[in-house]
C-alpha cells in the first residue's frame, strides 16, 4: 500500500476507538440493521458530506451522490438506490441537495467539451432552457451558476415525485415528503428551498398516477 493509504488506514482504526468510545456497542448496533429516516441525493462533490453536514451519525442518512445530483428516469443506480430507500428502509423524507459553485452545473453552460460527462449534464441546459428569461438577466456568472444550482435541485425534487416509487408510495398511505436544500461550501449553511413535497396531489396532474 502506498504512504497515503496507509495514512487513511491509521485515520480508520484512531477513529473507530473515538467512535467506540463515545457510543459503545455502535458498531455491533450498526452490524445488525440499518434504520434510517432519511433519503440523501447529493452531488458527489468531497466537500459536501452527508452526513457530517447534518450533524448526524453512521447508519443514520441512506446516500446517493452522482454529479450534479441529478435523478434521471432511465438511470437505474438512483432509482434502485430510492426504491429500496422507500420500500425497504421505509424512510419518511427524502432531501435532495445541491449546492453552490456546483462544477457539474457550471460545466453544463459551458460551450467547451468535457468528454463523456456532457451527456450526463445535457438535463441543466434544459432547465436552463426553460428559465433562460430569468437566468440572462444575471449578468454575474457566479451567481448565474449559483441560481441554477437552485433551479436544478427544484427539478430533481420533480423528478423525485415523478416517479412511480414515491408516488406507489403515497398512494397506499405511506408518510413521506420530498425536500430541495443547497449547502454553500464557502460558510457550511443548507438552505431550505421551500419546495417540500408531501402527497400526490401536490404533484401536477399531468404527472400523477391515478
Amino acid at each position: 500500500m502506498s504512504e497515503n493509504i496507509d495514512q487513511l488506514i491509521e485515520n480508520n482504526q484512531l477513529w473507530a476507538k473515538q467512535f467506540e468510545t463515545s457510543y459503545p456497542g455502535i458498531f455491533k448496533k450498526l452490524a445488525l440493521q440499518q434504520n434510517p429516516d432519511y433519503l440523501w441525493i447529493g452531488c458527489s462533490d468531497s466537500r459536501v458530506p452527508a452526513n457530517t453536514i447534518v450533524g448526524l451519525q453512521p447508519g443514520e442518512v441512506f446516500v446517493h451522490r452522482n454529479v450534479a445530483n441529478l435523478v434521471h428516469h432511465s438511470d437505474l443506480s438512483v432509482l434502485s438506490v430510492l426504491e429500496y430507500a422507500v420500500n425497504a428502509l421505509e424512510v419518511k423524507d427524502i432531501i435532495l441537495c445541491g449546492h453552490y459553485g456546483c462544477g457539474g452545473v457550471k460545466a453544463s453552460i459551458e460551450k467547451g467539451e468535457h468528454g463523456i460527462v456532457d451527456n450526463w449534464l445535457r438535463s441543466i441546459k434544459d432547465i436552463y432552457r426553460t428559465h433562460s428569461s430569468e437566468l440572462d438577466m444575471i449578468t454575474n456568472e457566479d451567481k448565474k451558476v449559483d441560481r441554477l444550482c437552485e433551479l436544478n435541485v427544484i427539478e430533481q425534487v420533480r423528478n423525485v415525485c415523478h416517479t412511480t416509487i414515491v408516488q406507489n408510495a403515497w398512494l397506499n398511505g405511506k408518510e413521506l415528503a420530498v425536500h430541495g436544500l443547497v449547502y454553500s461550501v464557502e460558510n457550511g449553511i443548507l438552505k431550505d428551498l421551500e419546495v417540500s413535497t408531501r402527497c400526490i396531489d401536490e404533484v401536477e396532474s399531468i404527472y400523477q398516477l391515478s
